[in-house]
């Protein structure tokens, strides 16, 4: 399916590896020109080499953190009308909820909520003014259902379900699409190593699995895919919407 946006402009926050790297190969693959970020600047450049190399399409790479407001200026400065966004960043690392201090919390919520909603607030009005733009925000299936040692990840992804659910029906009539990705487990670096413990890679894969209908982890390019569709032409009616990519994990007829 061609999804319509070739030569697009794309912004796709911590991307050099992971989730964010699965939506910026999907965004490429369908043509788009693309802002890259990660904090680590060798495996950003070879992300962004790779992007290049395969997909002929202009790719411009700023490392750091984006949570720090010089890393977003610098995205902006360097895409500053773009069609497209992707909000994604790391969350904190698993920690019961009681050795949690101010700032701890403090810094998931930032990074978690606080960022992508300062990237929409820029990005949003010219996007209306044009006539286009795909918001998609890459939040976390713990949003529906809690997992033990990252409330502070789940609450500040909720936060921001709910700060830009009543946005998203603002500019809907604009051709501006606001809309959330529900990873659930995905084989990415972070969740290999979540949790692990003293059990073998074997034993740690098959517990993962273990309560997925699918019966194994999805993957960061069939993740990538499905942002890609959401920010294509086709998606234009579709918008304020919270889309588990969980392998039928979560369970809801509705």
């Amino acid at each position: 399916m061609d999804l319509g946006i070739k030569g697009k402009n794309a912004i796709v926050c911590a991307s050099s590896k992971g989730l964010g790297r699965g939506c910026a190969m999907g965004l490429a693959e369908a043509g788009c020109n693309l802002v890259v970020n990660g904090r680590d600047a060798t495996v950003l450049a070879r992300t962004a080499a790779e992007l290049r190399e395969l997909y002929k399409v202009d790719v411009i790479e700023i490392a750091g953190d984006v949570a720090q407001p010089g890393v977003q200026k610098a995205m902006l400065a360097a895409l500053p009308a773009p069609d497209i966004l992707v909000n994604n960043n790391g969350g904190p690392p698993p920690k019961d909820f009681r050795e949690l201090d101010r700032q701890a919390i403090l810094d998931g919520v930032m990074k978690n909520m606080i960022t992508p909603i300062e990237l929409v607030k820029a990005v949003v009005d010219g996007m209306a003014e044009r006539g286009f733009g795909r918001i998609v925000n890459i939040t976390s299936l713990s949003v529906y259902v809690p997992i033990e040692g990252l409330d502070v990840s789940s609450g500040a992804r909720a936060g921001l379900t709910a700060f830009l659910a009543g946005i998203a029906r603002t500019v809907a009539s604009r051709n501006v699409t606001i809309n959330n990705l529900l990873p659930g487990k995905l084989d990415t670096d972070r969740l290999r190593g979540a949790f692990q413990g003293n059990t073998s890679a074997e034993e740690h894969h098959a517990r993962l699995i273990a309560d997925i209908p699918a019966r194994r982890l999805g993957t960061p390019e069939e993740f990538g895919q499905i942002c890609a569709f959401l920010c294509s032409v086709h998606a234009g009616y579709l918008t304020g919407q919270n889309i588990p990519v969980d392998g039928g994990a979560y369970v809801s007829a509705f």
